[in-house]
């Protein structure tokens, strides 16, 4: 699988692979790449194959630690450096702010759904998806996330659960495709698709109708924050502009706080997502009644 083709990396640049190697009980295949290219600025990207899958070792072995690891070095950085100076300079090390992409022009194509609909107790959902949107909607600094490819079902959730979103210019479609093949609409996804599409047209579009939208769409819609010429590359570049621009509001530390309070009723309703009711499930319960 080829590297991701940031812009603008230091010699500095860390990188850490994932899963984690005391995480491994034989050797496999990287899933995912955590690069700190600048000492505010991190960009993880996401390598699961052509399809990009979110599968449950994707959300609890790369996306969870790699943003775990984020925030532990940040707040390192930022309480290192609040308890030395209130200078400029101080503030810019107080700075932060990540960057959520795919490999090389590659989508994100949502679940593994076999594994979604095999998985026991509460549910795939429930135990592996949940966390991961709890913890980027309370994020303590800002997260861009660059749609370099197409962005399916649990990819856009993915994306919409970040605070900012550029996408490529290029061939690219975002849909939520679950009314088409079958799959119930999940409690989490119905309740952060109302809170960041807001109107009823919009929402029925993307739930009700399963409707592609182009880059031209998506960014009139509001769904995205700018589109980005030059595939990859231009695409993390807009991010990075993006990302540290709005990096300096997290140098007071209020930034997540602030998000917890907007968010806090979506919050509320996204932790009772347990497993879904499956249409066979639904018309026997109604064979019954009627």
């Amino acid at each position: 699988m080829p590297g991701l083709n940031a812009p603008q990396l230091s010699n500095e640049d860390r990188t850490t692979s994932f899963p984690l190697a005391t995480n491994l009980s034989n050797e496999t295949t990287t899933l995912g790449v955590l690069h700190r290219p600048q000492p505010s600025l991190w960009l993880l990207e996401l390598r699961n194959g052509v399809d990009n899958r979110l599968t449950g070792e994707m959300l609890q072995m790369v996306i969870t630690p790699a943003l775990n690891l984020v925030e532990k070095e940040w707040r390192s950085q930022w309480r290192e450096s609040s308890s030395k100076t209130q200078s400029s300079a101080g503030k810019a090390s107080r700075a932060g702010s990540l960057i959520i992409s795919g490999p090389l022009d590659q989508d994100n194509n949502g679940f593994d759904y076999e594994e979604v609909i095999t998985t026991p107790g509460q549910g795939f959902i429930y135990n592996h998806f949940v966390p991961v949107l709890n913890k980027l909607l309370t994020f303590p600094i800002p997260t861009v996330c660059a749609l370099n490819g197409h962005t399916f079902a649990a990819g856009f959730m993915l994306a919409l659960a970040c605070d900012y979103r550029i996408m490529t210019s290029g061939r690219a479609w975002a849909c939520m495709n679950e009314v088409h093949f079958g799959a119930p609409f999940p409690h989490s996804f119905a309740t952060l698709l109302q809170e960041k599409a807001r109107t009823p047209s919009l929402i029925r579009a993307i739930a009700m109708e399963g409707r592609r939208f182009s880059p031209k769409e998506m960014l009139a819609s509001g769904l995205v924050d700018g589109l980005a010429e030059g595939g990859t590359k231009g695409t993390i570049a807009k991010a990075t502009e993006i990302a540290t621009t709005t990096g300096q509001n997290a140098s007071t530390g209020v930034w997540g706080l602030i998000k917890k309070e907007l968010y806090g009723e979506t919050l509320a309703k996204i932790a009772q997502d347990t497993r879904s009711v499956m249409p066979f499930e639904e018309d026997a319960m109604m064979k019954a009644r009627l």
